[in-house]
């Protein structure tokens, strides 16, 4: 605008086009040009005080009127982009070859760049965020690992590496772990709380799946090991938009930065133990935080002891314990699937129902709408089934509760005879169980007969080696148990008789 105010003050003093265009260093067709727009727009010199640029430039360059916009075709720039941004090696120059056979009066390819770069520029708008102490600890795996070999085989495996910032000091935590599983990433996150001594209101992550069980921009489903870990911390977890890494810029420039200054001086020592690098690790990070801002006095460590730490939330009284969630269908044998291919009973009439199963370290818990229902020691040896008789039917802890040992232990409360005719049955059969339902006849007899004349019974079969459970119904029945049994007295000899051939008799025939 002030090129075009000089154009106006020297055709107003009598300069010829071809003076203006040399005083001005501007092309002479340049200048007829803005001269013709001032002639049309009827400005001229000298202009008014309240004629500022903004409104010189608006007479002299009005905006296209509808019908002239009509005629002048413009991209669809969205489409554009998208197809920019896309797979396929896209590139403007094509877009702007098939969109030019469309429409041939529209712009030249320059144009079309240019004003593409004008609509980007008005989407791609960067929004600053600021934290306030101990708001928000952004938490990431970096892109880069690290190699560990195994000393015994040789065997090279990768340790991924978790990054954690501040959002007000950029205080950083660095740690090596086995992988991106849900132990590992959890474990890290507590970790990071304890290296910083304390709590940040806010944890965000982005969505890996240990994070954030279903991604979405109004309603994430946070893994709900990952929701326990910030119940038990009184943190809220706020994961990031997919696909959005300034969202989190925070923590990518702290994970650039980490690999940067921290992985990258390591990268020629060889590491033989996950304690080993992150032992390295830590001393790289300790450096790297007391190192001094470029073009700044201070450091992260400053920063985090006069604005985070003070503002960060105290840690929990007690040690997290890392516990893994996920759904189990009740079978119909009242028991879920845990760990190690073991089962673990639950009250019987949840068969076929959808529960909860925690597992730790230690404990199994299994929950119905929040309610823990059932509670287990973690079973470590060879037993394959964990049954509380509590949660059975009653037929079924009947039928459990019935050992060799508690009948015994119900005979003997009769008399001896009834305990020597109950070991005999059990010992007749090639199993145990075998002879419980006799058991339970004789519990029978002895509720109709009484558990004297049961007794007398026994004491008979035994005399008669009757040892069955029939035996003993058949003399109850028949009232032998109220006959005295005979004493066995002193055989009787031989009867002496001309017929009888003796012993001597079998000796001289060789038949004995």
């Amino acid at each position: 605008m002030r090129k075009i105010r000089e154009v106006l003050r020297l055709k107003a003093e009598g300069c010829s086009s071809r003076q203006i265009a040399a005083a001005t260093r501007s092309a002479r067709t340049t200048i007829c040009e803005y001269l013709a727009r001032a002639e049309r727009a009827g400005v001229t010199w000298p202009l008014p005080d309240d004629l500022d640029d903004e409104a010189l430039e608006e007479r002299l360059f009005p905006p296209p009127s509808p019908e002239q916009a009509g005629t002048k075709p413009v991209p669809d720039w969205r489409e554009v982009n998208r197809q920019v941004k896309g797979k396929g090696h896209v590139t403007l120059r094509l877009l702007w070859l098939e969109w030019k056979q469309d429409n041939p009066t529209g712009p030249g390819y320059t144009q079309f760049c240019c004003r593409y770069k004008e609509w980007l520029g008005g989407q791609d708008v960067v929004m600053r965020l600021s934290y306030r102490g101990g708001e928000a600890m952004f938490v990431d795996f970096s892109g880069d690992t690290m190699e560990i070999v195994d000393a015994k085989t040789g065997e090279v495996k990768k340790a991924e590496i978790f990054v954690s910032v501040l959002g007000c000091s950029g205080y950083l935590y660095v740690e090596a772990t086995r992988g991106q599983d849900l132990q590992s990433w959890l474990m890290a996150n507590a970790h990071a709380y304890a290296f910083y001594g304390g709590v940040s209101e806010l944890t965000i992550p982005d969505n890996l799946k240990s994070a954030v069980t279903k991604a979405c921009y109004y309603d994430p489903v946070v893994n709900p090991s990952y929701a326990e870990l910030a119940d038990h911390f009184g943190t809220v977890v706020l994961p990031t938009r997919t696909a959005r890494p300034r969202d989190k810029a925070a923590v990518e420039a702290g994970v650039l930065c980490a690999e940067r200054w921290v992985l990258a001086p390591l990268r020629n020592r060889r590491f033989f133990s996950l304690a080993e690098l992150n032992e390295a690790i830590w001393e790289r990070l300790d450096e790297l935080n007391n190192r001094a801002f470029r073009g700044e006095p201070t450091s992260r460590r400053e920063l985090f002891e006069e604005l985070d730490k003070p503002a960060l939330r105290p840690l929990p009284a007690t040690a997290y314990e890392f516990g893994e969630w996920r759904q189990v269908t009740v079978n119909i044998d009242y028991h879920v699937q845990g760990p190690d291919r073991k089962f673990y009973s639950v009250p019987y009439r949840l068969v076929r129902k959808k529960l909860d199963l925690r597992t730790t370290s230690t404990t199994i818990e299994i929950f119905k709408s929040n309610q823990r229902v059932a509670s287990h020691v973690r079973e470590r040896g060879h037993r394959r089934y964990v049954t509380d008789p509590a949660h059975m039917p009653e037929s079924h802890r009947s039928h459990l509760e019935r050992t060799p040992d508690r009948f015994l232990d119900w005979a003997a409360t009769i008399g001896p005879e009834l305990t020597e005719l109950v070991e005999k049955m059990l010992d007749s059969r090639p199993h145990p169980e075998h002879a419980y339902r006799s058991c339970l006849g004789l519990k029978s007899l002895g509720r109709s007969y009484g558990d004297e004349r049961l007794r007398a019974a026994a004491a008979r079969a035994l005399k008669s080696g009757a040892i069955s459970y029939s035996s003993v119904k058949s003399i109850l029945k028949e009232n032998l148990d109220r006959v005295p049994l005979k004493e066995p007295g002193d055989v009787p000899a031989p009867v002496e008789h001309e017929n009888v051939r003796g012993a001597e008799y079998y000796e001289e025939t060789g038949e004995l």
